[in-house]
């Protein structure tokens, strides 16, 4: 974890009624409770360093 840094945790969250919603995907290695980080080419587990590639979208015209 960050050390002095505080984590924004209301950024992982959403509350639709009564449920509450999780924006990000959790790690397949891990399990939950550990989200990926989102970056724009890939997603990434800080805990045990799984990665996975984002598909490139086609442009439809």
């Amino acid at each position: 974890m960050t050390k002095g840094k505080k984590v924004a945790k209301y950024k992982y969250y959403k509350i639709e009624g009564d449920k509450v919603v999780r924006l990000r995907r959790f790690c397949p290695r891990c399990g939950p409770g550990v989200f990926l980080a989102e970056h724009l080419n890939r997603y990434s587990c800080g805990k045990c360093g799984y990665l996975e590639w984002k598909q490139p979208q086609k442009k439809e015209e």
